[in-house]
Order: structure tokens, then sequence, then C-alpha cells
């Protein structure tokens, strides 16, 4: 049932996808207007949509799950940095390869994702996965594209979806909700997540030629090692955790965080690439092309999870 249910949704993301494609084509905006909405998303849908997802009461089992998607988060994290010093070492992958294998799309589509397909009280554990990501972008993510060691804390710290996940914390540990008139105006712009972030991709897709793109032999190593080299890695250690696993509902919770792992490459990277002059066409090809993979992967793979 839920690898139907995503199946279900994801294709309704890749028809909003492509009416993003054709505005631009149609000359009805442009395809740099989708910084914009990538302002508004970063700043206001985000924010809103992790707010909404920590107003609960928190119990015994939150807590328990969310501590097991803090480990599962941090672990995958830590596979996934193995990983990409191999890729390094044995396929000279450049940073925008490098970036776009290990860091998903998860801040922007695992929440619209969970949301439907699980329903609004297990968007609380997607937090712990985009909580320890934003660490990881903004330390060795950095780094990969500036060649720098130094960790820039200011952008870690001052990051709003990690302020908003700081203070949606603390309102849950201190058993304050949010007002009922503030919480439904956080859950609508929640609801606009996913969409914008498709609209976006649309945008971005229709900037770049797709036909030069293709010719690309690196894209393909990119995709495969993305869409389904480390989704596969990360499914037969979660399976194993499976195993073990004693926390109420903790096979939920961990679909969760494999959501998040089997999504395209950033947008991050995208941008960061555009910041640091390093093969920003590639980063925004390599982003298209995952999020176009994943429409049939990601059912596959959360098929698999459920066997």
């Amino acid at each position: 049932m839920i690898p139907i249910l995503l199946l279900y949704k994801i294709a309704q993301l890749f028809i909003i996808m492509l009416f993003g494609f054709a505005l631009v084509k149609l000359r009805v905006v442009k395809s740099g207007d989708s910084y914009i909405l990538s302002k508004i998303s970063l700043y206001l849908l985000m924010p809103a949509t992790i707010l909404c997802s920590f107003d609960v009461e928190i119990t015994e089992e939150i807590r328990g799950g969310l501590l097991l998607a803090f480990a599962a988060a941090i672990g995958i994290h830590i596979v996934f940095l193995c990983v990409d010093l191999i890729y390094k070492k044995l396929a000279h992958g450049t940073a925008v390869e490098r970036a776009s294998i290990m860091y998903p799309n998860a801040a922007n589509l695992i929440i619209p994702i969970v949301s439907f397909v699980l329903g609004e009280e297990w968007v609380i554990y997607s937090c712990a996965f985009i909580t320890v990501q934003l660490v990881f972008i903004w330390t060795h993510g950095a780094q990969v594209f500036s060649g720098e060691r130094t960790v820039n804390l200011k952008k870690i710290l001052l990051n709003v979806n990690l302020i908003a996940i700081a203070v949606g914390a603390v309102m849950m540990l201190c058993g304050i909700r949010l007002p009922k008139f503030v919480g439904e105006i956080s859950s609508s712009l929640g609801g606009m997540l996913g969409n914008v972030a498709m609209l976006i991709a649309g945008m971005t897709m229709a900037s770049i030629d797709l036909r030069t793109v293709l010719k690309n032999k690196r894209l393909y190593l990119v995709l495969a090692m993305r869409m389904l080299v480390l989704p596969l890695i990360v499914l037969g250690l979660l399976r194993l955790a499976l195993l073990f696993l004693t926390v109420p509902n903790g096979e939920t919770v961990l679909l969760v965080s494999f959501f998040a792992c089997i999504t395209p490459s950033a947008a991050t990277v995208m941008q960061l690439a555009q910041v640091h002059r390093r093969e920003p066409d590639f980063a925004v090809a390599i982003h298209v092309a995952t999020t176009l993979v994943s429409v049939g992967t990601m059912p596959l793979f959360v098929w698999l999870y459920s066997l």
C-alpha cells in the first residue's frame, strides 16, 4: 500500500514539475525566477512546516522514535561519507559529483512525501535527518566546494531551518503548543512545500540543453551512485537493524529516514556550485536527472523495504 501511495504522490509532483518546465518554455516566466521561489521555500515554507511538525505532545514513544531517527541519520551520513571517500579516490570525482551523490534532496521532498504517505504525525521524525544533513552540508559539503578546512559555524547555527528545528524542539519539550490560528497557517504553508520544490525543478530543467547533458557519461555514473548504489547500501543496513530493533514503531521511523536517502540530489548542491563557480550547469543537470529517475526508483525501494 505504501509504495502505491508513494507512486501516486510522486506522479503528482512530477506533473507539477512539468508545469514549471512549460511555464519557462512558453515564456510566461524565466528560468532565473526559480531563485525567488527557492528563497520563499527556504525562508518561509520549510520553517513553517518544521514548526508545525513539532506541534505535538511529547510522549515516551515520540522521544524514543526521535532518538532512533537521529541515530539512523548520523549512521547513514557516516556511510555516505565513507562512500564519498571511496568515490573520490577510485573515480576521481569532482566537487559537484561528490556532493550530488552524498546529499539527497531531503529538506524539500521528505516532509511532503512523509505527510502524504504516512501522515502528519510522522513528519517530526524527518526533522532528525534534516538536522544532521544541514550540519554535514555546511561542514563537509562546503569544504568539498571551497577546498578550505575551516568550518563556518555561523552558517550552521544561523541556518533558518536549523533555528526552526531548535525552536520547535524547545516548544515540544516545554509543552508549548502553537495557537490554533497560527498552527493552521503553518500547516497551510507546509502543504505548498513539495509543489513549490517541483516547480523550481521544472523551471531549472528548462534552462539546460538536455541533449548535451545526456552525452556526458559522468552523469550516468552519478545517477547510478545517488539513485541505486547508496539506497541499496542503506536498505541492507536498515533491514539488518530491524532484526535487533525494540523501539515501538521503529520500522516506520526508519522508513522515514529511508525516504530521505532515496530522494534526488539536493537543491543546495546547485547553490554551492553557483557560489563557488564549480560546474553549475552540471549540478543543475544532475539535480534534474535524479529528479526524473526518482519517479521510478523511489517506489521500487520502498517496496523492497516493505518486503
